[in-house]
């Protein structure tokens, strides 16, 4: 690139010296001195865009009329890598009526001049929150990948329906049928990383608890244990309690496992408040780093960009597949680059049982040098609604229970004829290397589109109302975390069975539903701490239907440090929250 203008900064505004005359853009060290470090951090890498894109924010820089960190929060989010709301920026910028009329015209030139229905009737402030949340949108990308999703390309042919096989014997092992050996070597040389702070963990907590009955985060969630411990503060006294062991076996006092938590924009706030709220349970502030997941348009049956309001488009969250563009865009991958971490573990909010930073999978995922990893565990029954992990086509991917025939999803093992052979089911579970995590833009853009369609509520554009709808009207665009799978060569790809009984117990539906609910979570833990207590050769008793017992993480993690119980009765139910 070698641009014929110059960009100068003066008090925190861009201006442009003369008209731009390049055709793509790099951004670089754009950085404003008032920035906190993780928000300063996403601007210290490149990332190039068309210029058309970009043709309204630069103009607005030219006219120094747009604040430092609101262009760049613009930029990034024209690259789809994210970015501060707008909202957060007060007050925002009033367009002038050429900036307005070009924007206007290249929604017209996509067929969505639609969000302007209402322009006239705005007022100024509220022209400027729609102008900055319209202007970063690429109107002409949206129809393309609705366009997309809506209309996925067609099997023309028996030949081209996919092959599905399991996964090659090289690339899986299962803690069910390992050798103790192997599993007490991969356990050690995890460990051994986290002791030189090499592990870190992404938790994609975006969710509310609306079917739970609750508009607070999921992870504040409390599943009825004896200590009312919340999911969040489970998670985070596994990893208070990993970087204690990692320091005990190697004679450290300095063991970190840094936290990157995912947001949403609805949980963002309440869930930093809920961690400040509780010290962040006992974990170090500078260590667990916050960032939020990108959003896209709604659109409607016809692939309309929705307005919420007169005002407002109506967006949602792009899926846990947003979650690679938001690590780039929020600064995260660069902070990891920072810290020298290499293995990162991944999951969801939701799974009360999982081991966060698994030294067992951390170890077996780098000793096989691969770039991803996956947990799974046995599918219970041929008939089980899951997602399975499998080869299709040759390459690793995920393949909903949708996509199955019956044939194939009732087939058994040609090895073992007690098991399916399709039974690895995908629990949201996953390691990555550093080094995949740092080549994110250079596949993020082939991720797939997926529609969910729900009822979103909008105006009316012929009456101006705004409608609630009792059925679906329209399409939530996002993107699947395992959609990258294919990307890599099998022999970057592997994949751990684990019990599921000691690793996934999801919460997914409200009290009183039977199943995946707050019951069944909470008896999921208690059975475990049960079976730790007994494997410790402890006695446990009972007198009615709560036979489980609490085990502290902050005493074990996975059964190890009760060797005091030994010989000891403990009634039912009851909490071990420290020796004694």
């Amino acid at each position: 690139m070698n641009p014929s203008c110059q960009a100068n900064r003066s008090n925190g505004r861009l201006k442009w010296d003369e008209e731009p005359q390049f055709g793509r853009v790099r951004t670089a060290h754009f950085v404003s001195p008032e920035l906190p470090p993780v928000q300063r951090n996403r601007y210290e890498d490149y990332y190039s865009i068309e210029f058309p894109l970009l043709i309204s924010i630069i103009r607005s820089a030219r006219k120094g009329s747009a604040s430092l960190p609101s262009i760049m929060n613009s930029m990034l989010s024209a690259l789809h890598l994210g970015g501060k709301k707008e909202e957060d920026d007060a007050p925002p910028h009033i367009p002038t009526d050429d900036e307005t009329k070009e924007l206007r015209e290249s929604y017209e030139k996509a067929g969505q001049g639609q969000v302007f229905t209402y322009w006239d009737e705005l007022k100024p402030e509220e022209k400027g929150r729609l102008y900055s949340q319209l202007q970063p949108i690429d109107p002409e990308h949206i129809n393309r990948v609705t366009e997309k999703a809506l209309n996925p390309p067609k099997q023309e042919s028996e030949q081209q329906k996919p092959q599905l096989e399991q996964l090659p014997d090289s690339a899986t092992t299962s803690t069910i049928d390992s050798k103790q050996g192997d599993i007490e070597k991969w356990h050690e040389s995890g460990l051994d990383l986290i002791a030189q702070n090499k592990v870190a963990v992404v938790l994609m907590a975006g969710g509310q608890g609306t079917r739970l009955g609750s508009s607070a985060p999921k992870g504040c969630y409390d599943i009825g244990l004896p200590s009312q411990k919340s999911l969040f503060q489970l998670q985070a006294e596994r990893i208070w309690r990993l970087q204690h062991l990692a320091n005990k076996a190697h004679q450290k006092d300095d063991s970190t496992v840094p936290w990157y938590i995912m947001t949403s924009g609805p949980t963002r706030k309440p869930t930093q408040d809920f961690f400040e709220e509780h010290r962040y349970f006992g974990l170090d502030r500078k260590n667990v780093l916050f960032f939020e997941q990108g959003v896209l348009p709604c659109v409607s049956m016809e692939g309309k960009i929705l307005l919420e309001t007169k005002g407002k488009v109506a967006v949602a969250p792009d899926g846990n597949g947003g979650l690679y563009q938001a690590l780039i865009g929020s600064g995260c991958v660069q902070d990891m680059e920072k810290r020298g971490l290499q293995h990162i573990h991944a999951y969801c909010v939701d799974n009360c049982l999982v081991r966060v930073a698994d030294p067992t999978f951390i170890g077996f995922s780098a000793e096989h040098d691969v770039d991803i990893a996956t947990k799974v565990v046995r599918k219970r029954n041929a008939k089980e609604s899951v997602g399975l992990i499998l080869q299709k086509n040759g390459k690793p991917d995920v393949v909903e229970y949708s996509e199955i025939s019956e044939d194939l999803a009732e087939a058994k093992d040609s090895k073992d004829s007690n098991l399916l052979k399709f039974r690895a089911a995908n629990i949201v579970n996953h390691y990555y290397s550093f080094r995949f995590l740092q080549s994110i833009p250079d596949w993020a853009y082939k991720l797939p589109h997926h529609i969910a369609k729900k009822k979103i509520p909008s105006v009316d554009l012929k009456t101006g109302e705004q409608i609630k709808p009792d059925k679906p009207n329209g399409i939530k665009l996002e993107q699947f975390v395992f959609d990258c799978f294919p990307f890599l060569p099998m022999d970057k790809f592997a994949c751990m069975e684990v019990k599921r009984e000691d690793e996934f117990s999801p919460l997914k539906n409200a009290s009183g539903s039977g199943e995946d609910c707050p019951e069944t979570s909470r008896k999921d833990i208690m059975q475990q701490g049960r079976r730790f207590l007994e494997e410790a050769g402890a006695t446990v008793t009972s007198e009615g239907e709560d036979t489980g017992v609490e085990v502290s993480p902050l005493i074990s993690y996975s059964g190890e440090g009760l060797e005091f119980l030994h010989g000891r009765q403990i009634k039912a139910p009851a909490v071990i929250e420290k020796e004694d």
